[in-house]
């Protein structure tokens, strides 16, 4: 049985901080992915929703709080979460149900309310909770983490923060011909390197900001879409939602220690890489099909660090791709042509979603100014907290 499914349609809610609620950003981008589809509310079976531990309880069981906010129509639903990964989690789990025939048309949402500044864990006291040990014993926000995974590319491969720098501007550059993104200026290498240091070597215009913001996606079996008339859709071909292998040995957010490698040897390969090899294995492609990719820059060190993760270069020479201009627009290999999180902030359960949402309309060749032209293929990458892979291979 193929493995494909439909992307029927896609939406979002413009990122930024417009100090309204989660649900709000969601409806609106699920709205807009059922008008892209030309279906109605009623025409779901399912709904998807990732899930925001800080929207409260209606965060935690988003699925069920999407449904309501759309109106109570009887469609199964599902909640999930997986930190940053929650989105292809979401959109892991409504493939499986269409796979499984227990669905035609199923609803992929995930939004947030972001906090001013950066991620903080949440409430209480939790001793057994690596996320809020390394605030209460490091002080370690995210940034610091940042900070470390720079300095380590620059002592190991030799990496400047001229090259970081040309990862901003090459993002704005994309993200300003981007309706949905919530910085739409291009930037220059001197306006990186003139902002503030935040945690060194990385400067603020080095590191993603924290959004409100809402993706979506309508999901439909093949058979479906013949049905509808749509001969030739965008398809998902693949999920990863790997997890790591024993031993890790390089420190990973938000870890405060490594596993020990004294008496088992480390694994081949990173977890990073790991994630994109099992959807490529899935889809049946490797990073030689590939028209685009959507990766998580939550800092410029770090996209570096995909372009190798995901086979675009071998190991230490990420750094050559994007100083010869190979992964920007017009490129050999465009990474990120939305804008990345350079250009949008974090909105964490809707982020996965909203590259999938990039990679449907560039297949689609509706992309506009930031178009890469003939795509056929793409993946996104992204992790989350605690293990959590994230990783969608769509082909047209």
């Amino acid at each position: 049985m193929s493995g494909d499914v439909a992307v029927l349609g896609a939406g979002m809610h413009p990122w930024g901080k417009w100090g309204r609620g989660f649900v709000e950003y969601g409806r609106a981008a699920a709205r807009a992915a059922l008008a892209d589809a030309g279906l109605e509310w009623t025409d779901v079976q399912s709904v998807v929703g990732a899930d925001t531990v800080r929207g409260g309880y209606p965060g935690y069981v988003a699925g069920a709080t999407f449904a309501r906010a759309l109106g109570w129509q009887g469609a199964r639903v599902t909640s999930v979460y997986a930190a940053c990964a929650s989105g292809a989690q979401a959109i892991g789990a409504a493939r499986a149900q269409i796979l499984a025939g227990l669905a035609d048309v199923v609803l992929v949402v995930g939004a947030d309310a972001a906090p001013k500044g950066f991620f903080a864990p949440a409430g209480g006291e939790r001793p057994d909770d690596p996320d809020w040990l390394r605030f209460r014993i490091l002080g370690a926000t995210n940034p610091a983490y940042f900070g470390l995974y720079a300095r380590r590319r620059m002592a190991l491969h030799g990496d400047t923060a001229e090259d970081f720098a040309l990862v901003k501007v090459k993002n704005s550059a994309a993200g300003a011909h981007n309706p949905y993104a919530r910085y739409r200026k291009a930037v220059s290498a001197e306006e990186v390197a003139a902002s503030a240091v935040v945690a060194d070597p990385l400067r603020l215009l080095d590191i993603c900001a924290t959004s409100d913001g809402g993706a979506a996606l309508v999901l439909g079996s093949m058979d479906f879409a013949r049905a509808r008339g749509v001969a030739d859709p965008v398809r998902i071909r693949a999920v990863s939602t790997v997890t790591p292998t024993y031993p890790r040995t390089v420190l990973d957010l938000p870890d405060i220690a490594t596993d020990s490698a004294a008496a088992v040897e480390p694994a081949a390969g990173s977890f990073r890489a790991s994630i994109a090899r099992a959807a490529y294995e899935e889809a049946g492609l490797g990073p030689e099909d590939l028209s685009l990719a959507e990766v998580y820059d939550l800092s410029t060190a770090l996209e570096l660090e995909w372009y190798e993760d995901i086979g675009l270069c071998g190991e230490g020479e990420g750094a050559n791709l994007v100083r010869e201009g190979a992964t920007a627009l017009g490129g050999r290999l465009p990474v990120n042509a939305s804008g990345g999180l350079a250009s949008f902030g974090e909105a964490v359960p809707a982020q996965a979603i909203a590259q999938v949402c990039e990679l449907t309309w560039q297949l689609r060749g509706t992309a506009g100014a930031r178009q890469v032209p003939g795509a056929r293929a793409g993946i996104t990458a992204n992790q989350g907290l605690f293990g959590h892979g994230s990783a969608v291979v769509a082909v047209r």
